[in-house]
């Protein structure tokens, strides 16, 4: 079972997506400067040796989102096919 981990902020996004038979963390990431003209955005991933640092326009959340399922995703980086994969979502909410 895969269950991602989000906790977002009001200009970031950040990530975890585990893998609960092992608990073990197949990727992460961290999306920052959401809305401004440039955002970064660092993805890890057991696939990978070395994270993956992207710096583009990312002007809201929703954008963000499917910039995390892209890499998620990716074939040659990505740690699943498709995010039917994941069983759960869990979101922190700070209030």
């Amino acid at each position: 079972m895969k269950i991602l981990v989000i906790n977002t902020g009001s200009s970031s996004l950040k990530y975890q997506l585990f893998e609960m038979n092992d608990k073990s963390v197949l990727a992460s990431g961290l999306i920052e400067r959401i809305g401004e003209n440039t955002a970064r955005h660092k993805f890890t991933s057991v696939n990978l040796k070395e994270s993956i640092v992207i710096e583009k326009n990312i002007p809201d959340h929703e954008t963000g989102f499917r910039e995390m399922d892209d890499l998620l995703t990716n074939a040659k980086d990505g740690v699943i096919k498709n995010s039917s994969e994941i069983s759960a979502i869990g979101h922190r909410v700070v209030h």
